[in-house]
């Protein structure tokens, strides 16, 4: 006989696969993350987080990394963290990347190859991002200048990047912690190239890609160092789409 407020089986299955998604989407938000990370954000144990992760590592969706440490290591064992995997970022909304790859693969062979179909496929990019760049603009140009990196990124969040603005020594950088075009930029480089040289004009000063989802890290991020900002004519981006590792 069934306990008094006891939640059917059905329920209680729903609920963990709830509180599951809601740790996978935490790790898209906010790039790979600790278990106390989670819990706090989540606001749940760090035995039941713990328990989704297991869920969520089987079911190949998040996989645990050792935490990349700087400076002088403390002692005792490396914190993990959770990134989630590639079949993990195919749950959020990638199910077109076969289309786009044949299609910037079509816009190469028209071009004849070689180096003419890469700068073919560099064009196409950057009028991609031309074409998108009305809102960026709008956001960062009535933005303070202290805080357009901040403006760009919450433009960005609304566009699907899951974008967040943090200080950094002598700069700030700019974390995505979710690409919509990951494994498509993971054979076509210029887009993750033309991305970073809007970000230089838009933000009118050099930048730096540090690191990008689609050469494995778990966030694309950029350097936008402090100082006096060039003039968009000037500006320049530095290893664009590339991960200088």
């Amino acid at each position: 006989m069934k306990n008094v407020g006891e939640a059917p089986v059905e329920e209680l299955a729903t609920g963990e696969r709830s509180t599951r998604n809601r740790v996978a989407r935490s790790i898209l938000d906010h790039g790979p993350s600790t278990v106390a990370d989670l819990a706090g954000r989540l606001r749940l144990t760090q035995a039941a987080v713990r328990r989704h992760l297991d869920s969520l590592v089987a079911d190949k969706v998040v996989e645990a990394r050792e935490k990349r440490v700087y400076g002088t290591r403390a002692r005792g064992r490396p914190a993990k963290i959770f990134a989630l995997t590639d079949c993990g970022r195919d749950a959020f909304d990638q199910s077109y990347d076969s289309l786009a790859v044949e299609a910037l693969r079509w816009i190469e062979r028209s071009a004849g190859g070689g180096a003419a179909g890469e700068a073919a496929v560099a064009a196409f990019a950057r009028d991609r991002i031309e074409s998108q760049a009305g809102a960026y603009r709008e956001a960062v140009e009535a933005a303070e200048p202290a805080r357009r990196t901040e403006a760009l990124a919450k433009a960005l969040t609304a566009d699907g990047y899951a974008a967040t603005a943090r200080n950094a020594p002598v700069g700030e950088q700019l974390c995505q912690h979710h690409c919509p075009v990951a494994h498509v930029a993971e054979q076509y480089p210029q887009l993750c190239e033309a991305e970073t040289e809007f970000f230089s004009r838009l933000l009118g000063t050099h930048v730096q890609r540090l690191a990008t989802i689609a050469h494995g890290d778990g966030v694309c991020t950029t350097f936008i160092p402090h100082g006096a900002p060039q003039t968009t004519e000037s500006a320049s981006a530095s290893t664009a789409g590339r991960n200088p590792a």
